[in-house]
């Protein structure tokens, strides 16, 4: 997919944007306005946004990613690295950017026991949740979550509210503050728009496992594991019907489709 000139900066003005969707085809769609020129797009039609290249996303399957805890290394960086090598978000970053405003598709955290003291590093990301924040507080459709439950965002319809981010309790979210350039045909991006982790949509479409995966197992570590929590045949589904496994803030009920195993705390 071409960026177009919403990914360089060249594009009309959001105020422009939110004036097409009040009046335009996306003011025709069924929708809930929430203020002049701010339409609330139906779930159905976000839904129908994101498609793979072959068959339309079924809801027959359910993708989701398994860490195991005990096999990640801390200090690796494998998964991170191949992520944004695949995806092209530290391209055109300089030496300068701030820290907190680099992008982080997927990131390294420590957990420490506070009873033990014990820490683990895990790679934290979009958790692909079945129950979203991200997509109920977008005021556009943007934020999407497709039939097969991975989470995406649309940047042709994304304007920055940032919403998206402050209510996503795992901070997997990434506001891009600069010019980008070089990227990636499969992962546009663009100045003024938010963004995370697709599961490598574009790979797994076409039948392939999402980059962070491949890498770590050419490590030899394997600490993850992705496929169809549907399918009870499927390597992950296998492992948490054997192996204790669980979600990170389950206490809020988003049924993510990231789980992890061998956790202390």
């Amino acid at each position: 997919m071409s960026c177009g000139n919403s990914c360089n900066g060249d594009s009309p003005s959001r105020r422009g944007f939110l004036t097409r969707m009040a009046t335009g085809a996306a003011g025709a769609a069924a929708g809930l306005t929430l203020a002049p020129g701010i339409t609330l797009m139906s779930p159905a039609l976000a839904k129908n946004q994101a498609r793979g290249k072959g068959e339309a996303a079924s809801s027959k399957v359910r993708w989701g990613m398994l860490v195991d805890a005990n096999k990640c290394d801390d200090g690796c960086t494998a998964c991170v690295d191949a992520c944004a090598d695949e995806n092209g978000w530290r391209e055109g970053e300089s030496a300068s950017t701030d820290p907190l405003q680099a992008a982080q598709w997927i990131r390294q955290v420590k957990v420490t026991d506070p009873g033990t003291g014990h820490s683990q590093t895990l790679p934290m990301m979009c958790q692909h949740c079945e129950e979203p924040p991200c997509v109920d507080v977008c005021p556009t459709g943007a934020s999407m979550k497709r039939a097969d439950g991975i989470v995406l965002v649309d940047k042709h319809s994304c304007i920055g509210c940032r919403y998206c981010v402050m209510a996503c309790p795992y901070q997997a979210r990434s506001f891009v503050h600069e010019p980008v350039t070089d990227q990636r045909t499969h992962a546009p991006r663009g100045k003024g728009t938010v963004e995370s982790c697709t599961f490598c949509v574009h790979r797994v479409d076409e039948g392939e496992q999402p980059a962070c995966v491949e890498a770590c197992g050419g490590t030899k570590r394997g600490a993850l594991t992705f496929g169809d929590l549907n399918d009870p045949d499927s390597d992950i589904s296998k492992k948490v019907a054997e192996y204790p496994t669980q979600t990170i803030r389950s206490d809020l009920g988003l049924k993510p489709g990231v789980r992890y195993m061998g956790l202390d705390t």
